[in-house]
């Protein structure tokens, strides 16, 4: 199976309905060698294949979890920050969620065997740039969240953060400033039990 048969599935995929993104990403898990191809497929961004590549590259990880990624988390990497379909932009940016979940969370998983520093660095990166630049409420939610869960780790991310939350993304709509709240009770909260 290659990329040939990659854009059939995404082809027809015509709108991000959940059906569509079931069955392209059912698909795609029956025969995991499509799995390359489809992250290589999203980071093509110049393309609309792009979109729906990204769309079913989220779906397999929210519902399936991120073990097919944890190979590719190089390329995904170094190459989120070049998506700028609003699609894309979201879908990446709820893939970063996810990393950052697992990768923090108290339970076991592989991907904290798996994910390096560099690779936290440009989640990182990108996210703060997608925090300052216009993107959509879910983009901006989904981040915020990626960067109070590696700030857990990371000193310096939450006073960066509480500081573009404060002076801008809780202007922006009720929505970014209902996630912006959220977000600074839980730095709050963080920092009263270090205390």
């Amino acid at each position: 199976m290659n990329q040939e048969f990659l854009n059939t599935i995404l082809i027809k995929v015509e709108n991000a309905k959940r059906k569509n993104r079931d069955a392209a990403a059912k698909t795609i898990l029956k025969t995991p060698t499509l799995f390359p191809y489809l992250v290589s497929t999203t980071f093509q961004v110049d393309t609309k294949l792009s979109v729906r590549a990204a769309w079913i590259l989220e779906w397999i990880c929210t519902h399936n979890g991120l073990d097919l990624l944890l190979p590719h988390l190089e390329e995904f990497t170094k190459n989120i920050h070049k998506v700028h379909f609003d699609g894309s932009v979201r879908t990446c940016a709820k893939i970063c969620k996810h990393i950052a979940t697992a990768y923090t969370s108290k339970n076991s998983h592989k991907i904290k065997n798996v994910l390096t520093n560099d690779q936290i660095e440009r989640i990182i990166e990108t996210g703060f740039d997608w925090l300052i630049t216009n993107q959509k409420i879910a983009v901006k939610a989904y981040t915020m969240n990626t960067l109070y869960l590696f700030g857990l780790q990371k000193d310096w991310i939450h006073p960066e953060l509480e500081h573009i939350i404060r002076n801008d993304v809780i202007h922006q709509s009720k929505g970014c400033e209902a996630r912006g709240r959220k977000i600074l009770k839980l730095i709050q909260n963080f920092n009263q039990k270090k205390l």
